[in-house]
């Protein structure tokens, strides 16, 4: 970051954003934000209690199912897509459709076909995470130079060895870019879930501090689901970077 000429430490914006943060809530503008120096002692406070600690359990629970399973289901989807024409002109436009739909509308027929339970919740975010996992490894997998496929058949390697040891590594820069966004998107869809469908996890609590107009409580739990969401974001992406250099080979 760069102002009037003078390179700036990494954490400046945020930290200009705190800055301005703590000045709208001691102004008291609105109730909806309070300090953000409050917000840290209540987070402080609440980040130990056994209810804050169920809460995140279960939102880390059915985060991290949903989005292995969008993980599992899409890159092998992906992949098939970009290699078989047929596949792909099959599967190509309800990919489309389910990536750019407004999802929440399904979550009710979810509730009707998977119940209640965390079951839903888990189904909830692999649907939205897994369109633009498909889409991304599908991507690859068109850039890859068909030459390296042909030197693989010409050894001899197997159908089931071209995949693994040809598509998906020289697809990876982009498969971890699709995993990367639908992370970002399972958080969204792990909430949704829990709010709409079972009110447990941090959706309880953004319900429960909501309806008490607890402000500090409700951006506090909301800051600790930024934090996640962006470490685990900026982890795959600097496992992208590292990663780049297969699609230079390509």
């Amino acid at each position: 970051m760069k102002l009037f000429g003078y390179t700036l430490p990494g954490m400046s914006s945020l930290i200009l954003w705190g800055l301005l943060w703590e000045i709208v809530g001691r102004l008291d503008v609105t109730f909806f934000v309070p300090p953000l120096s409050e917000v840290v002692s209540t987070l402080i406070s609440v980040i130990g209690t056994p209810a804050f600690l169920k809460a995140l359990y279960e939102t880390a629970y059915a985060f991290f199912a949903g989005v292995f399973f969008a993980v599992f289901i899409g890159i092998p989807t992906g992949i098939l897509m970009g290699k078989s024409r047929l596949l792909d002109e099959l599967l190509l436009p309800w990919v489309n459709m389910f990536l750019s739909a407004p999802l929440t509308a399904l979550v009710p027929v979810l509730m009707v076909l998977f119940g209640f339970g965390m079951k839903a919740i888990i189904i909830t975010t692999t649907l939205f995470a897994i369109w633009i996992i498909i889409l991304n490894s599908r991507a690859g997998v068109l850039q890859i130079n068909r030459s390296l496929v042909e030197m693989a058949r010409s050894f001899g390697a197997s159908p089931l060895d071209a995949f693994f040891k040809i598509y998906f590594w020289a697809a990876l820069p982009e498969i971890l870019g699709g995993v990367r966004i639908g992370v970002i998107r399972a958080v969204k869809g792990v909430i949704i879930g829990q709010l709409l469908i079972s009110i447990v996890g941090f959706g309880a609590l953004f319900e429960l501090y909501a309806n008490n107009f607890l402000m500090s409580h409700f951006w506090a739990v909301l800051i600790v689901l930024f934090a996640l969401a962006f470490t685990i974001s900026e982890s795959l992406s600097y496992l992208e970077r590292r990663v780049s250099y297969y699609a230079a080979k390509r």
